[in-house]
């Protein structure tokens, strides 16, 4: 059925691929929503933020579940695993936690924190860093390595 519904999904070896970009959309997006809401004032614009940042955990936690499940199985040399792999793990782990502190902040400040919100904006962007550089890591191993699919044999050698 699956395979009926989403072809490309069928050569994935797990969903780890398909989870990710929720969260960095969300997360991205409600980082820009908080700056749009400090500058503006706007209230819908502060709880679209919120409910973005939410979701965006949400998904981080879904996309760190389905990538340590993933992570044991993907197949992917031993020099990409250490290069690439170690390292996106620990800054989407970072990115999980930050987007996870800064939700509970902006819960206890809902819909934005008004005390030291400067720092909390701050900490968004920071936040987006760590993801994106994760990120980086992530897309090198699915299009340099071909750790989310099988379209080439395995496993292919870290080159810099």
């Amino acid at each position: 059925m699956l395979e009926r519904l989403l072809p490309g999904a069928s050569h994935l070896q797990n969903v780890h691929p398909i989870v990710v970009h929720f969260p960095i959309a969300f997360l991205c997006g409600a980082t820009l929503l908080y700056f749009l809401a400090a500058v503006i004032g706007s209230a819908s614009l502060k709880w679209a933020a919120l409910w973005s940042l939410l979701f965006g955990t949400a998904g981080a936690g879904l996309a760190l579940l389905t990538g340590f499940e993933a992570s044991d199985g993907v197949m992917v040399a031993e020099s990409v695993r250490s290069a690439l792999l170690d390292h996106h793990k620990h800054l989407m782990i970072a990115t999980g936690v930050i987007a996870g502190s800064l939700t509970i902040w902006a819960l206890t400040a809902r819909p934005m924190p008004v005390r030291f919100r400067w720092a909390f904006l701050a900490a968004l962007v920071a936040m987006c860093a760590v993801l994106a550089r994760g990120a980086d890591y992530g897309g090198r191993m699915v299009y340099d390595y071909n750790a989310g699919g099988n379209a080439c044999g395995q496993p292919i050698e870290f080159t810099k």
